[in-house]
């Protein structure tokens, strides 16, 4: 995954360049503010000169997805508070696809934030060389600005492929997000994640119910059980 941010890095290093901005606006942007896609975002922000109010009612919808993060993400484990708050600071997208997944569960406190530091690494670095290096990229190169959007759709799809049996969830985001671009298209992005989340806490709390009665994952669980032990004594 660190490989992985390293040529987003250069793209947004390129892109603060060919925006006009000095090319130490890119270790700025990516040490201090580290938030990925609203950092491409605050590029044209900050070309057209944007009020502050307004970037930070940008940021927040940006980024308040963040919040459903903090509530699945390993943090227990990580000790101390410097560690706790670097954490949470350098808590991103990729960061929480790859603690969520069933091989970080026994991952301790101190590798997570190894990966996230080093991820941070990455991205900064990459940032730096690419707006050091920006005066050589033509400025007729398009799609710099899509290398974010680009790297969401792959984790996407990564996420499916672990989760062949959980389908209907891309399917819960997707009409989500189509509710709110008819319903709400001005704040499309806030609309679709109160919806999905609504949606997921339905299905979750359904999915609760029917494992207490007789149909449900539990019960199916330990009849599978019982019958792996009664198979020995078959044979």
């Amino acid at each position: 995954m660190g490989l992985g941010l390293l040529p987003l890095g250069l793209a947004f290093g390129v892109l603060i360049t060919h925006a006009g901005l000095p090319w130490w606006c890119a270790s700025l942007f990516t040490a201090v503010i580290y938030a990925g896609s609203f950092e491409f975002l605050l590029v044209s922000l900050a070309v057209a000169v944007t009020p502050l109010a307004t970037v930070a009612l940008t940021a927040f919808l940006v980024n308040v997805r963040h919040v459903f993060y903090a509530l699945s993400f390993p943090l227990d484990r990580v000790r101390g508070r410097l560690g706790k708050a670097y954490g949470t600071f350098a808590l991103t997208d990729e960061a929480y696809a790859l603690t969520a997944g069933e091989r970080a569960r026994s991952w301790s406190g101190a590798r997570i934030l190894w990966l996230q530091f080093f991820m941070q690494s990455y991205w900064v670095g990459g940032a730096t060389v690419g707006a050091l290096l920006g005066s050589v990229v033509p400025d007729g190169v398009a799609g710099l600005d899509f290398a974010m959007t680009a790297l969401f759709a792959v984790l996407a799809l990564d996420a499916v492929r672990e989760r062949r049996d959980d389908l209907p969830t891309p399917v819960l985001a997707l009409l989500s997000a189509l509710v709110a671009r008819l319903v709400l298209p001005g704040q499309m992005l806030l609309t679709a994640f109160t919806l999905f989340t609504a949606a997921l806490l339905v299905r979750s709390r359904k999915g609760g119910e029917g494992g207490e009665g007789g149909e449900g994952g539990q019960d199916r669980r330990d009849r599978k059980d019982h019958e792996d032990r009664k198979e020995p004594s078959r044979a």
